[in-house]
Parts: C-alpha cells; sequence; structure tokens
C-alpha cells in the first residue's frame, strides 16, 4: 500500500474512532447503560487507536542513527 492509501485508511479510522467516542459518551449518559456495551466498544475504540499509531508508523522512514 503507498503512502496515500495508507493516509487515506488513518483517516477513516480517526472517523471511526471518533463515532465510537461519540457512541460511548451517549451510553454513558443514559441511566440504563449496559456496561458491557460500553466495555466492548472501548475495547474496539482502542483498537482502532493502535492500528492508526501501526500505520501512522508506517509512514515515517527507518532512520539510522
Amino acid at each position: 500500500m503507498n503512502d496515500d492509501g495508507i493516509r487515506q485508511q488513518i483517516e477513516l479510522l480517526k472517523i471511526e474512532h471518533r463515532d465510537l467516542d461519540d457512541a460511548i459518551s451517549a451510553l454513558q449518559s443514559s441511566p440504563l447503560a449496559d456496561q458491557l456495551q460500553v466495555a466492548r466498544l472501548k475495547r474496539k475504540k482502542l483498537a482502532l487507536k493502535d492500528r492508526i499509531g501501526l500505520l501512522e508508523d508506517q509512514l515515517i522512514p527507518d532512520i539510522i542513527a
């Protein structure tokens, strides 16, 4: 995958990450929030963050010092 493809994928993952954040906030504001669902969404959000980090690392060239 080229750099443009990686950047595009990062942007899509960041959008999904923000959407999950909004969904978690909405669920937590509800008095009958399903804590199991909140925990699942938080794990998915963390996995997305890790994936974004891995993709961003691919964009940074290796420098041998």
